[in-house]
């Protein structure tokens, strides 16, 4: 963590994104993704945190996005969803969060963001069941992720040791099907790359 620390959170992170098993963003944003466009989107459900006075516990947010084959050659949209139950002080704690502008990991991702579109509120809905993670926001996305099957059927398949600004270095492999529209975006798959692991952040400001 910095020496001097704004704020913290930890919680799940989960995402589902148009590129085959697993996408190769993912990995470094130099490798091309599956197809000319990778859209997807990112689930964060947090379940501790502080931003400068303010709980981030139990906040559930999720940010669509869309980016060139190639991520490192920037142009991304992302949109921030975060739940209706939140206070405006803690929309304006995910936005600095995401944006960048408080530090921590998400500002290395901010200097590949072209379009920022503004936040909304809906009401948004994790459910996590034995076989499968369901999402929703509102009436505009609903997504189902399922673990992806190993050897084992009882356990995880994982990416372990993996350098990712977000993600914790395990990972649990998922496909995952979602549909989401706003009547300007657009995201449809079906079984493609999924995964989730727990994130821990931090940053100054």
């Amino acid at each position: 963590m910095p020496e001097k620390t704004d704020w913290w959170a930890k919680g799940l992170l989960f995402e589902n994104c148009s590129c085959q098993i697993v996408c190769p963003g993912h990995f470094h944003f130099t490798q091309d993704c599956t197809h000319e466009r990778c859209v997807g989107y990112w689930g964060i459900d947090v379940a501790d945190g502080d931003f400068a006075g303010t709980s981030l516990a139990g906040i559930r947010a999720v940010i669509m996005f869309d980016s060139p084959r190639r991520m490192a050659e920037g142009g991304w949209m992302l949109m921030l969803y975060v739940d209706a139950s939140a206070s405006p002080a803690q929309v304006s704690a995910m936005e600095k969060i995401i944006s960048g502008e408080a530090g921590g990991p998400w500002t290395i991702l901010a200097r590949f963001v072209a379009e920022r579109r503004s936040t909304r509120q809906d009401k948004i809905i994790f459910t996590s069941e034995p076989k499968q993670r369901i999402a929703t926001v509102g009436s505009l996305l609903r997504s189902l992720i399922k673990p992806l099957k190993g050897r084992d059927r009882d356990k995880p398949v994982r990416i372990e040791n993996n350098y990712n600004q977000i993600h914790a270095p395990s990972q649990e492999l998922g496909i995952g099907t979602t549909s989401y529209d706003d009547g300007t975006f657009r995201v449809e798959t079906s079984d493609t790359h999924a995964l989730q692991s727990h994130f821990s952040w931090a940053g100054s400001f």
